[in-house]
């Protein structure tokens, strides 16, 4: 009865939100998140943020008097299905701008299609580089995100791995199909061996893979340190479950994908003792994020998570620069965003870089007896 009332307070706020009459006092803004799919919990936990940070707004009046109207958009984690919505969004919404969406698998493509229709998009939670940087090297000049980039996360994960773990040997498994996961475990790669590591087995496996047990039988064999598994809840905890039946003792060690209350009820004690890098920790006594997990676990009865709080933090940031704009031109509220220096959100304080990443820091979490639990932060 509890998750159904959460799902119908979700609904009217969906509805409230992206129902009425289009008129000149509407800002309209469009969201796309896998609401569907294998990471759903991701997307309705970014969805339930942004519209928290939206409602906030309107209720001091909006931006400069006008009602910001959100229009959902599920893209089901699938890059076909979010180049879809964002076309929809662009097109017959007509929408300006767009936050979203979760993963980079499906943001790359959207930030293609919105650096091309002059779009202003902000990823809360897409850490893949090229999201915001074409292949050639350039700047996406309309794209930017809430959440630090894979490079600075593997870098993390890699030094806590080498100066905490004091671990000499790790082995990698990813998800081949995933630019997320792909460029994770190279980015831990490249970084553990420059300190010193050692990568003995680096190996794939296809997106709707559920034995492992050939590869698990390959890292047994070898007895690494770590064991590095930079996928999403979903998969980790289906992993993690196999690599200790099989016997495998290492250390298990991942990236903010690991972090979904789903996560413990997939993998159980498997996970128990695994790290992973994340955004921030809902145990960080700073006022900003105390206030913001009781204001989020009073209206869904849960702890939000780092996606969650990057779909707060995205939203913020946003809506401060369309206050700060010129005017209502994408351009302006672009160039404010830029121009955005140490401006304070949950996860930090930000200011972007050339390239349209937030600078801040990362924080490690381990999972130990159902729970999450901070462990240290790393500024970059």
């Amino acid at each position: 009865m509890k998750q159904l009332l959460l799902l119908l307070f979700a609904s009217l706020l969906v509805f409230s939100t992206t129902c009425g009459p289009d008129d000149t006092n509407t800002i309209r803004i469009g969201l796309i998140v896998p609401i569907t799919g294998d990471v759903k919990t991701f997307g309705e936990s970014v969805r339930n943020a942004v519209l928290i940070a939206v409602d906030e707004a309107n209720q001091k009046g909006g931006i400069n008097g006008k009602t910001i109207r959100v229009i959902t958009a599920d893209d089901k984690n699938d890059p076909t299905e979010a180049a879809n919505a964002c076309s929809k969004l662009i097109n017959q919404n007509k929408v300006k701008f767009i936050i979203g969406s979760v993963a980079s698998k499906a943001s790359i493509p959207i930030s293609e299609m919105c650096e091309q229709a002059k779009v202003l998009m902000i990823t809360p939670t897409s850490t893949n580089p090229r999201v915001t940087v074409r292949d050639n090297g350039e700047r996406k000049e309309y794209v930017f995100r809430a959440c630090f980039i894979d490079p600075f996360q593997g870098t993390v994960a890699a030094k806590f791995a080498s100066e905490n773990l004091k671990a000499k040997r790790a082995a990698i498994l990813y998800d081949i199909s995933n630019d997320y996961v792909k460029g994770l475990a190279e980015f831990f790669k490249e970084s553990f061996t420059q300190m010193g590591g050692q990568v003995t087995i680096y190996e794939s496996y296809g997106k709707d893979d559920v034995d492992f047990s050939a590869l698990l039988t390959k890292i047994k064999a070898d007895n690494p340190d770590v064991l590095f598994i930079p996928d999403y809840y979903t998969k980790v905890g289906l992993i993690a479950k196999q690599t200790r039946a099989i016997g495998i003792k290492s250390v298990l060690l991942g990236g903010d994908g690991w972090d979904s209350p789903e996560m413990t009820k997939i993998a159980g004690d498997a996970i128990n003792g695994g790290y992973f890098t994340n955004h921030y920790s809902p145990q960080d006594p700073r006022a900003e994020v105390q206030e913001w997990v009781s204001k989020y676990e009073t209206k869904f009865g849960q702890k939000p998570d780092a996606l969650g709080t990057l779909g707060y933090d995205a939203t913020l940031l946003l809506l401060e620069a369309m206050r700060n704009a010129e005017s209502e031109k994408v351009e302006d509220v672009r160039d404010a965003l830029t121009k955005l220096t140490n401006f304070q959100t949950v996860s930090g304080q930000i200011t972007f870089d050339a390239f349209g990443n937030p600078v801040k820091n990362a924080v490690i979490l381990q999972y130990m007896d159902g729970e999450q639990r901070y462990v240290t932060t790393v500024q970059p």
